[in-house]
């Protein structure tokens, strides 16, 4: 792969309450140090919903030779909301590309599910409900891909106003998306267990159609049975009225290897089927802490698909000051971008 990437959290942000409270910009350099030096990665995916955070990261990113995927990740937004979100973030990473840094715009993600006015529900979690109900799902994915669609024409041309570098969008496959206004086709691309048999073909076959193609985002969480889940590898995870995580509903068994061999297989599905460029999701999860003592359903890290897994309370060793210690999943992907 040209592009051997992960993504960076810098807070997803749902009616004004960020997932990541705390953003030390010291952390941030250091963490983005570590993905280029240990994980050997040249490019990162940053993600978040606050403008100034995402500048601030990739600026780092840049400053350590990383290509950039500036990525503003807009969440329960109306359209002119997200209008707004990406014309700010376009003249950001313009910023950042005339200062000489190689940096793609990622023209928000997985839009029908997450934000307000393509799908049925009030909610992303009503709106990906549906997923689980594949009759409903194909009486109305048809009108929600024409209206994801007319939405992107009109994104894409506005941030191509704004931004003079290559610009994609993070799609799911159901949105049934038009890549003409795009660059790169890229999407959010998990293997459940009910996807697995056909899933290296289907990698071979988004090839074919001609543009790069980009995994903006893959992975698996850290309990026993995760990777059969795919994409819906949270949904253990109870919330508080605004959001937040809480706790597991049930207990489920750590399982670390399984993590690091999904995204082994992953990655070699990718390396074998010519995609251009491939983000693991993610770095870090910073709400969703390591709890090693007590009970297990209040360990929200084993429902995480960071490759770190982060404290609350202390910090880690391996890589001392900082608030985590890598995974069996970041051997695995060190390993990989390494010997590829």
């Amino acid at each position: 792969m040209r592009a051997r990437g992960i993504s960076y959290d810098t807070g997803f942000v749902r009616d004004g309450v960020t997932s990541r409270e705390h953003v030390d910009p010291e952390t941030v350099r250091r963490e983005l140090r570590v993905i280029r030096d240990d994980l050997h990665c040249n490019a990162v995916r940053v993600m978040g919903g606050d403008p100034e955070r995402v500048e601030f990261a990739a600026s780092c990113a840049a400053d350590l030779g990383l290509e950039v995927w500036f990525s503003p990740y807009p969440l329960e937004l109306t359209t002119d909301e997200m209008l707004d979100l990406f014309a700010d973030c376009a003249e950001r990473a313009e910023r950042l590309r005339l200062r000489g840094a190689e940096v793609v715009f990622v023209t928000g993600a997985e839009l029908s599910l997450m934000n307000k006015g393509f799908l049925p529900g009030d909610s992303t979690d009503e709106r990906v409900a549906l997923l689980n109900s594949p009759d409903r799902v194909r009486e109305v994915i048809g009108e929600a891909g024409v209206r994801v669609n007319e939405f992107l024409g009109r994104a894409a041309a506005l941030v191509r106003e704004r931004f003079g570098g290559r610009v994609t969008y993070a799609a799911v496959p159901l949105e049934r998306v038009d890549w003409t206004p795009f660059d790169i086709m890229s999407l959010d691309l998990y293997r459940s267990a009910e996807a697995a048999d056909g899933f290296a073909a289907g990698v071979r076959d988004l090839v074919a159609h001609g543009k790069p193609v980009a995994v903006t985002e893959f992975g698996a969480a850290g309990y026993l049975g995760a990777g059969d889940r795919g994409a819906r590898g949270l949904e253990i995870v109870e919330y508080d009225e605004e959001g937040r995580p809480v706790r597991l509903d049930g207990v489920y068994a750590r399982d670390e290897a399984g993590q690091a061999a999904y995204l082994r297989e992953l990655l070699a599905a990718f390396e074998a089927g010519g995609i251009d460029s491939a983000f693991v999701f993610t770095f870090a999860l910073y709400d969703h802490v390591h709890r090693p003592d007590g009970d297990p359903r209040d360990d929200l890290d084993r429902a995480s698909y960071g490759i770190v897994k982060v404290f609350e309370d202390r910090q880690g060793t391996v890589y001392p000051g900082m608030p985590w210690e890598p995974k069996a999943a970041f051997t695995a992907v060190a390993a990989h971008y390494r010997d590829h």
